[in-house]
């Protein structure tokens, strides 16, 4: 009997969570659980169709150039050179194997050589930093600038470098198209006068902005020994992707509805009140589309920029492997190619949850 009594008020004192479970863990519906494990397997059967797909083209695309060198030995040298041939790359020796797409075990092979330098030069950093620690008090209690480390960096700092690139220049294209938007959109004759410059430098190759943002920042920094790299790169991206922006902007703030005009105009509300409480609210949609395409605009020019810019990033690692021309650097080159799909999915997404937010129809931003 008492311990019927203790099970009943153990079942009482655990009754007040039983709405905050089925508000956190929802019953399981059999139709959305089944939906949604076939969209699952659906995406693994993709992906593994893909990567079997990946793997008989690298293997097809290697038995073609085996076949071409091996016929060149042929012709070039003789027989006896043709079977040398055939021998040193059936053995796997690296100074004879076809260069040619990668397989995706090659591909994981250099990811892991990749994250596995990334480590050594780490380490290399931190025993720097702690062999320098007393040098470099010293040098700065002296008013000199410390030495710092400068080996080369890892493909982990060269992806942070690309991403610190991108959200600069994406803060640059924030902070010059929003607030043009903003005063362009309010004025029908100021659309119409700033219509020809953007429909003229809206298109403009990331190349040739490139060049013109290394005319003007070379000529500010004559005379210094800073690497102005960083700066060239992202100036170029912001303005090369900006654009999108700009003319959602000025679209938002066009269309804003005629009735809360009247309403601030009633209300008696001065410039600024009706700019920040009234026409920026009303077009918050429209603006994070555009910051959402900027984003991904100013990720995918990022690339060449880096190239032209030399700067340390991935445009530049890509552009490296390619000239080494080294056994493993094809594999390098997908291992980024897959690093910068990945990163630009992410920051899509990060811009969408965002947009979302502000989105008065969630269901309409894709």
């Amino acid at each position: 009997m008492e311990q019927e009594i203790i099970l009943k008020k153990s079942r009482l004192s655990l009754s007040f969570l039983k709405p905050l479970v089925a508000k956190f863990i929802p019953k399981p519906n059999k139709g959305t659980l089944f939906s949604s494990l076939k969209k699952t397997g659906i995406t693994i059967l993709s992906i593994a169709l893909f990567i079997g797909l990946w793997h008989w083209g690298a293997k097809a695309l290697y038995n073609v150039e085996a076949e071409y060198k091996i016929e060149k030995a042929m012709t070039e040298r003789g027989a006896e050179a043709a079977a040398a041939e055939r021998a040193c790359i059936a053995s796997g020796d690296s100074s004879c194997q076809p260069n040619t797409l990668p397989s995706p075990s090659q591909v994981w092979a250099s990811l892991q050589s990749l994250i596995a330098d990334h480590k050594i030069i780490k380490a290399d950093k931190a025993a720097f930093v702690t062999k320098m620690t007393d040098t470099n008090a010293k040098l700065i209690a002296k008013g000199k600038n410390p030495i710092v480390y400068t080996g080369r960096a890892s493909f982990i700092d060269i992806v942070l470098t690309s991403i610190r690139t991108v959200f600069a220049g994406f803060l640059l294209a924030l902070l010059i198209a929003v607030p043009i938007g903003i005063i362009i959109g309010l004025s029908a004759p100021l659309r119409s006068a700033f219509n020809w410059f953007i429909q003229v430098f809206k298109p403009v190759s990331p190349v040739v902005w490139y060049l013109l943002v290394f005319m003007i920042v070379k000529t500010l920094y004559i005379g210094d020994s800073t690497d102005n790299a960083f700066v060239i790169s992202f100036i170029s991206v912001g303005l090369c992707a900006m654009w999108a922006t700009l003319v959602n902007t000025a679209m938002g703030v066009s269309s804003v509805d005629k009735d809360y005009i009247n309403v601030a105009k009633v209300l008696k509300l001065g410039t600024f009140q009706k700019v920040f409480k009234v026409i920026l609210p009303s077009s918050l949609p429209l603006i994070f589309t555009g910051l959402r395409i900027t984003l991904s605009v100013a990720w995918m020019v990022l690339i060449a920029i880096e190239l032209l810019a030399q700067s340390q990033g991935l445009g530049l690692f890509v552009w490296e492997e390619f000239q080494n021309g080294a056994n493993d650097s094809n594999s390098k080159i997908i291992v980024a190619m897959f690093v910068i799909g990945i990163i630009g999915f992410l920051l899509d997404r990060l811009m969408l949850t965002v947009q979302n937010m502000v989105s008065f129809n969630k269901n309409e931003a894709v």
